[in-house]
């Protein structure tokens, strides 16, 4: 389990444990500074993957111009080739023949760096999405697990005070003996 999975479930365990509001189901009081420190450690735990993704597409462009600058090279090279093959009269055509050939050889390997530089970058990407919807889909079911909860702490909260309330309104009728008749709406609950 990841530090972050862990501090996830510290947070889980820190709202749980929190004491609820008086007279409320569903509002808790929570010490501000023990829950940012948890929040603080969350934010610095973010995996160095993501940190390394970020850094290699931020440096796409470079990795693209040095490929782009590999080419330009092996270019200026074979053309450089090509300038002395034809100082030499007799090898005229296949000096022309063999730089052709050269610099087809580079553009190829050219292209081949750059398409490998932006497949890489893709992947990259990629994973970073995955990896952070991975995330927030574990962060989504946490949050959704304590609604629930919450959700039925309340309802059975709301059974118990009908059923306390129903025994007070059985009890106050036995105890009048049908002499004292009660006011409609007097100390009813409102819903």
């Amino acid at each position: 389990m990841s530090r972050i999975e862990q501090l996830i479930d510290e947070i889980e365990e820190y709202i749980d444990s929190c004491k609820y509001q008086p007279l409320s189901t569903t509002k808790i009081l929570v010490n501000k500074e023990e829950l940012e420190e948890l929040l603080v450690e969350l934010r610095l735990r973010v995996p160095d993957e993501i940190k390394q993704y970020q850094k290699i597409i931020s440096n796409q462009e470079a990795i693209l111009s040095e490929a782009r600058s590999q080419a330009d090279s092996m270019v200026a090279e074979a053309t450089a080739q090509t300038n002395e093959l034809v100082n030499q009269h007799e090898i005229m055509q296949k000096a022309y023949a063999s730089a052709n050939e050269i610099i087809e050889q580079a553009n190829g390997q050219a292209q081949a760096i750059v398409d490998n530089a932006v497949n890489d970058a893709n992947n990259i990407r990629q994973g970073a999405v995955q990896y952070t919807d991975d995330m927030l889909r574990s962060l989504q079911t946490i949050i959704n697990h304590t609604m629930e909860g919450a959700r039925g702490r309340f309802d059975g909260f709301l059974t118990s005070l009908q059923s306390s309330y129903d025994i007070v309104s059985t009890n106050r009728n036995e105890l009048a003996g049908g002499v004292v008749q009660e006011v409609p709406g007097e100390d009813r609950p409102k819903e």
